[in-house]
């Protein structure tokens, strides 16, 4: 519990004194945000805003992980470290991504076929280091098997194991970067999410099967408390950024941060072993992201749009709502997500009849 306490308090700390000295940095250099032609016209006036943000949280992240395991002197694991490095990895394809925006001075930055090529470089990477990397117990970080609570099913091999884990990163990545179109809509889930995982790896390391191997829901989970290190390292630095990107947003995170959040989500999940729960938690993410592929299916098929803007926040900007009111009120739903997967996370354990 000290390093979980100690690697999000450090992150909070160095993130709420940091980006401050970002926006500063990316005001004198002029690298502000790029709007749309095509979006609401209530977006015009962020134009300019300090881009990039996600850099701070991504550092403060790593900055409070490490400053957890050297104040307790304990030694990083791996489970933690390729979560970390998927965070990094894909949070670099989104700093190139910004980069050339605000450089160039347009909305659009790498090409989307660019992107993916660094999407999945980072991802195969991350993928095949975590079948690898046996403990004492013979635990490697991730088992070539689908899970909910755990893992469930036979497995599926290695090769169509990472091609699973390359679509949950994909999806998960570009469905936080969708999210993120409001000020603070998508930190602030994202944050709801990771202190769940929170809760997850303390659970998962109090029913360990290395510790209670005749338990019968013990979860065969390599590096639990690290996992929640990671967590909390990220809940902090996010929470730090929050204080910043809330509406009014005083910079915004961009692909450097969106494709980052993504990333450490789909790696928790997938080193917990809750992969399909992941979808619950991030109940949010996952219908807005819906409402994307609605919005082009639909108009494609009927030549008739189903909402107003897609992706779905931006429907509820041109209904006539307040830009605060949809941020409050899909906190609200994400909450709601949330608790519903924590819930049934903790199903299993309660007492039968």
């Amino acid at each position: 519990m000290t390093n979980i306490i100690i690697a999000a308090g450090v992150a909070l700390i160095f993130v709420m004194v940091g980006t401050p000295v970002w926006i500063r940095i990316m005001n004198r250099l002029g690298y502000g945000q790029m709007i749309r032609d095509d979006g609401p016209e209530a977006h015009a006036s962020k134009r300019g805003t300090p881009q990039m943000g996600g850099t701070v949280f991504i550092v403060g992240s790593l900055v409070g992980y490490a400053a957890a395991h050297l104040v307790t002197r304990t030694e990083p694991t791996i489970s933690g470290i390729l979560v970390l490095f998927l965070m990094a990895g894909l949070g670099a394809v989104g700093f190139v991504d910004d980069y050339i925006k605000v450089f160039k001075q347009r909305s659009l930055g790498l090409r989307s076929g660019a992107k993916m090529i660094g999407i999945v470089l980072v991802g195969v990477v991350f993928a095949v280091a975590s079948l690898n990397f046996p403990n004492g117990y013979d635990i490697t970080p991730a088992a070539p098997q689908l899970s909910f609570l755990r893992d469930f099913g036979p497995s599926i091999g290695p090769y169509l194991f990472v091609v699973w884990a390359l679509l949950l990163i994909a999806a998960m990545s570009n469905g936080v970067n969708l999210t993120d179109g409001l000020d603070g809509l998508a930190a602030g889930p994202a944050g709801m999410v990771l202190a769940a995982y929170v809760i997850i790896g303390n659970w998962q390391l109090r029913n360990s099967c290395t510790d209670f191997a005749l338990a019968p829901n013990c979860y065969s989970v390599r590096d639990p408390l690290d996992l929640a290190v990671v967590a909390a390292a990220v809940l902090g630095g996010v929470f730090g950024f929050l204080w910043w990107n809330a509406p009014p947003a005083k910079i915004f995170m961009g692909d450097t941060g969106s494709l980052a959040l993504g990333g450490v989500l789909v790696g928790l999940a997938i080193l917990t072993r809750t992969q399909f729960l992941l979808a619950i938690l991030c109940g949010l993410i996952v219908m807005i992201t819906l409402s994307v592929i609605i919005q082009v299916g639909g108009f494609k098929m009927t030549k008739k749009r189903v909402f107003k803007m897609a992706p779905l926040q931006h429907h509820f900007e041109l209904s006539g709502w307040a830009e605060t009111t949809i941020v409050v009120r899909f906190w609200l739903m994400s909450a709601l997500f949330v608790a519903i997967g924590i819930g049934l996370f903790y199903l299993e354990w309660m007492p039968k009849e």
